[in-house]
């Protein structure tokens, strides 16, 4: 198979960012998906419908004459003051699909974040009554855990009780990362799904360190060891509709990535599809592609899949090491900068 099409896909978990930033990114994934959700971690972070749908016009606006027919949706950013009333609000609110659940500190712009989920009852309570999709960064922030065990912890410190509480409550766990959290999704009762990001099921924590520190590799949730890789790739493609396609490209210019203290994320969106299509030709499961990319995600939200199609065609080439970014004088590097890549799009 040399050229693989398939239902326009739907990329789950996007970072955007805002004003410039924005602008110069918002392409890459709209030649490639049909639709996003878009996250909500600004600053100031988009806390109402109000604003996520000013930031939507901003998204539409910013795209070329080509990528017209994107569909950005919006996840609105929970807080310790998020009411019920705007809960109700967001779910009457088409271009509104998602409340994102950030525990205070845990990444990029989280700082207003959860602090004590029960200050979020009366918000969590309509969100079940209403059907509104809680999509959750799955790691404990508390600095006596060790980074790399934080995802695993978070179920039983902080998914569990909350299903155990809100047991009809909508819940996307993003971008897993472990053994624990993929057996977590795979075996729970009731309406539980997970995304999943190209760089865990193509890199383990080893390419943080190759030859040096790799800092376009960070994110978060950190890559993990092998096995947990491994765990991942059984049940992305394994054909389970709980697991789908969340990016969670995260733009940051280069000199931010390599900076003494420098941000977390990988910026994959000019290559994402290619990079799974690698992923599941590497495995013998071209023919599951689809499924997870353009299928499972759309029905756990209830959205028709794509009547476009995309095609991918087989074929070498090399990842960029770096693209304009914000004004064309700032540079940022995509995921696996540098690589050699098994696909890419036919546009």
């Amino acid at each position: 198979m040399n050229d693989l099409v398939i239902p326009k896909p739907d990329d789950w978990h996007l970072h955007l960012r805002d004003g410039r930033a924005m602008a110069s990114v918002v392409g890459y994934t709209a030649r490639s998906f049909g639709r996003a959700l878009v996250m909500p971690n600004l600053r100031p972070p988009v806390v109402s419908v109000e604003m996520a749908l000013a930031y939507r016009d901003r998204i539409l606006k910013a795209l070329g004459p080509a990528e017209q027919g994107f569909n950005p949706y919006m996840a609105l950013y929970l807080t310790d003051n998020t009411s019920a009333q705007e809960v109700r609000r967001a779910a009457e609110t088409p271009e509104v699909l998602a409340y994102k659940l950030y525990p205070a500190g845990a990444t990029t712009n989280s700082d207003s974040g959860v602090t004590d989920l029960s200050r979020c009852h009366a918000a969590l309570e309509a969100m079940q009554e209403t059907g509104m999709v809680l999509c959750v960064h799955g790691e404990v922030t508390d600095h006596q855990v060790d980074v790399f065990d934080r995802e695993a912890r978070f179920i039983e410190d902080v998914l569990i009780p909350l299903r155990a509480t809100f047991p009809g409550l909508r819940i996307v766990f993003e971008h897993v990362t472990t053994k624990e959290a993929a057996d977590y999704v795979r075996q729970a009762e009731g309406s539980i799904a997970a995304t999943i990001t190209p760089q865990h099921l193509l890199f383990n924590r080893n390419s943080l360190f190759k030859g040096g520190l790799r800092p376009h590799y960070y994110c978060l949730p950190v890559l993990k060891r092998e096995p947990h890789r491994q765990a991942l790739l059984q049940v992305a493609t394994s054909g389970s509709p709980r697991f789908f396609l969340g990016t969670d490209s995260a733009p940051h210019s280069k000199d931010a990535k390599e900076m003494d203290c420098g941000c977390a994320g990988c910026f994959s969106a000019p290559h994402a599809m290619a990079l799974y299509a690698q992923v599941f030709d590497g495995l013998g499961c071209l023919d599951r592609l689809a499924d997870f990319a353009s299928r499972f995600g759309a029905q756990f939200y209830g959205l028709p899949v794509s009547e476009q199609t995309i095609t991918l065609t087989r074929g070498q080439s090399t990842i960029e090491t770096s693209l304009p970014y914000e004004d064309g004088d700032a540079q940022i590097v995509p995921l696996a900068a540098g690589e050699p890549l098994g696909w890419q799009l036919s546009l």
